[in-house]
C-alpha cells in the first residue's frame, strides 16, 4: 500500500504544499488595501472580522482540499459532472468572474506597488506586472516542483515585511483586543467588513485549492493514503492559513496608526511611513505590496486556466488568457481616479460572489455518494450552512445601509 511505502516526512511534504500555495490568495494587494483602509478609518473595530474571515477561510480551504483528494475532481468539474448544464453553465460565468475581479485585485495592485517603489506610471505598471506573470506561467508549466517554492516564498516575503513594519509602528494591546468584540460603526465599516471576507475567504481559491489536491487522489491506493492522512490536511490548511491570518491582522494593526486622510489611498499610506519612520520602512511596505501581488499571480494564472478547462472541458491557450484579463485592470487604472478604492470595491464583489462558490461546496462534500466515507459529517454541514448564510446575510446588510 501507498501509506506504507511512503515516509511519514515525505507525506507531509506532499500535503503541505497545495496548502501553502492556495495561502498566498490571502495576502494579495486586495487584501492589503480592504486591510489598511479599514485600520486607518476605523482603527481596532474590525480586527473580529479579520479574524473571523481567517477562521472561516481555513474551514472552507479544508472542504476544498478533502473534495479533492476524496475524489480526484476540482470543485469546477465536480459542478460540471453532478449539476443540469445550465446550473453548471451559470456557475461557470459567476467563476469566471470571480477570477476578473482577482486579477483585477494582482494587476492594479502590483502597479500601484511599482509606482511608490519607482515612480513607474499605473498604465506602464500594469503592463509591467502583466508581463512578469510571463514568469509564473513558465514556472507552473515547466517547474512543478520550483512554483510551490516560489509562491510560498513570496508568502513570507510579505509576512517578513509586515511584521517588520509592525514591529517599527508598535502596538496598542489594549486596543486590539478590543477590536475582538463584535460590531460596526456605519455603512462605510459594513463596506469594509464585507471587502475583507472577500479577500480572505477568497472563492477563487475553493476552485484552485481542489485542483491542486486532485492529483493525489487517483487511484485505489491514494484514496486509502487519503483516508489515513486527511487530519494532516486539516493541519496543514490550518498552519498556511495561521500565516496568512496573522499577516492580514497585522497590516490592519499596522494601518491603526496611519491618519484616514492618508490611509485612503495605498500611496498615501507609503507617504505617511516614510515621514513618520523613515524611507526605508515606506520600501518595505512597498515591497510587500509588490510581493502580494506577485503571490497573487501564482493563484490568479493557475486557478483562471483550471476554471475554464475543469468546468466546459475546453482548454484556453494560458498566454492568451493573461493578455485577456489583463485588459479589465488596464480600463480601470486609466478611468479610477483612487485605484485603491477599486481594490477595495473588487473585494466587495469577491464576497458578494463567494457565496455561488461555498454553497456548491458545502453541497458536494455532503454527498456520500460522491464523498464516500470522508462526506461532512451532521456537525460540518450545519456549521457551514451557518457560514454561508451569515455572508450572504452581510451581504444583503450591505446593500441596505
Amino acid at each position: 500500500m501507498l501509506e506504507r511505502r511512503t515516509p511519514v516526512a515525505t507525506r507531509r511534504l506532499i500535503m503541505l504544499g497545495p496548502a501553502f500555495v492556495v495561502a498566498t490568495a490571502f495576502i494579495d494587494p486586495g487584501n492589503v488595501a480592504t486591510n489598511v483602509v479599514a485600520g486607518s478609518e476605523y482603527g481596532y473595530l474590525l480586527v473580529w472580522v479579520v479574524v473571523t474571515a481567517c477562521v472561516v477561510g481555513a474551514f472552507v480551504q479544508y472542504l476544498a482540499a478533502k473534495l479533492g483528494f476524496a475524489t480526484g475532481r476540482s470543485l469546477a468539474a465536480a459542478c460540471r459532472e453532478r449539476y443540469p448544464r445550465p446550473v453548471s453553465y451559470a456557475l461557470w460565468v459567476i467563476a469566471e468572474l470571480i477570477i476578473i475581479m482577482t486579477d483585477v485585485a494582482e494587476f492594479v495592485g502590483g502597479a500601484l506597488a511599482l509606482y511608490m517603489l519607482f515612480g513607474v506610471p499605473l498604465i506602464a505598471g500594469t503592463v509591467i506586472i502583466a508581463l512578469s506573470t510571463i514568469i509564473v506561467i513558465a514556472l507552473r508549466v515547466r517547474g512543478r516542483h520550483i512554483f510551490p517554492a516560489f509562491a510560498i516564498a513570496l508568502l513570507f516575503a510579505v509576512a517578513a515585511s509586515i511584521g517588520v513594519l509592525l514591529f517599527r509602528v508598535g502596538l496598542d494591546w489594549g486596543g486590539a483586543a478590543r477590536g475582538l468584540v463584535p460590531g460596526f460603526a456605519d455603512g462605510g465599516s459594513v463596506l469594509l467588513a464585507a471587502g475583507i471576507v472577500g479577500a480572505t475567504v477568497m472563492p477563487h481559491a475553493l476552485f484552485l485549492h481542489s485542483t491542486l489536491a486532485k492529483p493525489r487522489a487517483a487511484g485505489d491506493e491514494a484514496r486509502s493514503f487519503i483516508a489515513t492522512t486527511v487530519r494532516g490536511v486539516r493541519r496543514d490548511v490550518v498552519a498556511a492559513m495561521a500565516v496568512a491570518g496573522l499577516v492580514n491582522v497585522a497590516i490592519l494593526l499596522v494601518a491603526v496608526q496611519i491618519p484616514a486622510a492618508s490611509g485612503t489611498t495605498l500611496p498615501g499610506a507609503q507617504d505617511f511611513l516614510s515621514a513618520q519612520h523613515g524611507s526605508v520602512f515606506g520600501v518595505v511596505f512597498g515591497t510587500a505590496l509588490l510581493a502580494s501581488a506577485l503571490a497573487s499571480a501564482c493563484t490568479g494564472v493557475y486557478s483562471g486556466q483550471t476554471v475554464m478547462a475543469d468546468f466546459l472541458g475546453v482548454r484556453v491557450n494560458v498566454w492568451l488568457r493573461r493578455v485577456l484579463t489583463v485588459l479589465p485592470s488596464l480600463v480601470i487604472v486609466m478611468l479610477v481616479s483612487n485605484p485603491t478604492q477599486a481594490l477595495v470595491l473588487s473585494q466587495v464583489g469577491l464576497s458578494v460572489l463567494l457565496p455561488f462558490a461555498l454553497i456548491p461546496l458545502v453541497h458536494l462534500t455532503s454527498d456520500g455518494a460522491l464523498m464516500g466515507q470522508l462526506r461532512n459529517r451532521l456537525a460540518t454541514t450545519v456549521l457551514a450552512g451557518v457560514v454561508a448564510t451569515l455572508i450572504i446575510a452581510l451581504n444583503v446588510v450591505l446593500l441596505v445601509v
